[in-house]
């Protein structure tokens, strides 16, 4: 039986799509949202998502909205789509950056909330760099509008943008990624990213939706020989979301860095999952996961490894952190690693403490106050992730997110 939520997708559903959006309807009325029965949504439900009754965004001429993550911004080339669609008056794109009405829908492997984006995806960033060149650093920011209604009683707006980055060889690009907004929405947004031989793309993306937002994030990369992914993902928003990154590692040598972050309080739920196929031999991947957890909120990693028979010389890693502040929250940690070559180097494993009383009672000692010490202490526990931040106005961007949550809960 349909969910109240899957029955309102589908009714909004233009059955004169194109090929591409009917088959992702077509498979989404087969499977519907995701359950937890479903392996890989075991520790995430979506049963407040599936008791709403949803209305797709509209294009609007709305100013930028007052958004705390908003103020002070480095002043660097820009998108800016806002309920999924572009935003030509609030943007300052590079020549070779381009958005896109008609974005590519290109078939994916069928996740659940990439085919619902598929359904109503809207405008999205496309992020061609050529061969060689060298682009600097864009900024990529993506607001959500919510009516505000939310709740059992009131439908909820639906963001479905879709951005895709592709690196020719040798080339390089920074982007600094945020998503925010306001009031009740879904923003359910697809990246696919594709580097060339040699390529280097640095993506530090900053999830700072608002608290009662739901929050689906699906990336898609391919990485070709020698071609490096250093990504950052750090979530403090949305009272539920999720990153599920599919990453293949297809060119000998190709490298995947990624690290990530969660900061939830209250009821946040948290869920950061990861699956690796390493394809090629000589590759390297690492994984790095940090959670600060208060009140009553969850966090998740699952994090899969495969390696292909044909993957000799692989060099895969995966950690996950956590940090629990009350007896209330809960941590959940599923790492897998799948092997069929003989000559790999692979490891995971997880850690979940306290704070140090000794460390607290040792800074109360000095004249700082407890909830002072409480935070220097949980952003020391953060500074790693954040530390590969080099550029200084992009790391106070992400400074001041962390010093947001921590007086909004986690501290």
């Amino acid at each position: 039986m349909a969910t109240r939520a899957e029955t309102s997708l589908l009714g909004h559903f233009t059955a004169a799509a194109d090929a591409a959006r009917r088959d992702a309807a077509a498979r989404f009325a087969r499977h519907g949202l995701p359950t937890v029965r479903d392996e890989a949504w075991k520790y995430t439900s979506l049963r407040a998502l599936a008791e709403v009754d949803f209305t797709p965004a509209e294009a609007g001429t709305a100013p930028m909205p007052d958004l705390p993550v908003l103020r002070d911004l480095p002043d660097m080339p820009r998108l800016v789509f806002i309920n999924g669609f572009y935003r030509a008056d609030l943007s300052a794109p590079p020549a070779w950056a381009k958005p896109s009405t008609a974005p590519d829908l290109t078939q994916v492997a069928g996740e659940p909330f990439a085919a619902l984006n598929t359904m109503f995806t809207q405008d999205g960033a496309r992020l061609a760099v050529p061969a060689g060149m060298d682009a600097g650093t864009l900024l990529l920011l993506t607001l959500t509008i919510g009516d505000g209604a939310g709740g059992k009683a009131g439908a909820i707006v639906l963001a479905s943008p879709r951005h895709r980055i592709t690196l020719g060889a040798g080339a390089a690009l920074s982007v600094l990624e945020i998503t925010a907004g306001s009031g009740s929405y879904l923003h359910n947004a697809v990246l696919e990213v594709a580097l060339g031989a040699g390529a280097t793309l640095r993506h530090r993306r900053l999830q700072d939706e608002a608290e009662r937002a739901f929050a689906v994030a699906t990336l898609y990369a391919d990485l070709a020989e020698r071609a490096t992914y250093d990504a950052l993902i750090f979530t403090v928003g949305a009272a539920l979301s999720r990153t599920e990154a599919h990453v293949a590692l297809t060119g000998a040598g190709a490298t995947l860095s990624l690290d990530a972050a969660q900061a939830l309080a209250g009821r946040q739920h948290g869920d950061i999952t990861t699956m690796l196929s390493h394809d090629a031999p000589q590759c390297r991947s690492r994984q790095t996961i940090r959670n600060v957890l208060d009140g009553a909120a969850r966090g998740v990693f699952q994090g899969r490894i495969d390696v292909a028979r044909a993957a000799q010389k692989t060099d895969g890693y995966q950690m996950n952190h956590a940090l629990l502040l009350s007896p209330l929250a809960e941590i959940d940690s599923k790492p897998e690693l799948r092997i069929n070559a003989d000559d790999v180097k692979c490891s995971h494993g997880a850690t979940v403490g306290e704070l140090d009383a000794d460390q607290i009672f040792y800074l109360r000692s000095r004249g700082i106050t407890e909830a002072e010490a409480r935070s220097m202490l949980i952003h020391g526990f953060l500074a790693e992730p954040l530390g590969v931040i080099e550029d200084g106005p992009m790391r106070d961007v992400f400074d001041r997110a962390l010093l947001r949550s921590l007086r909004t809960g986690a501290a």
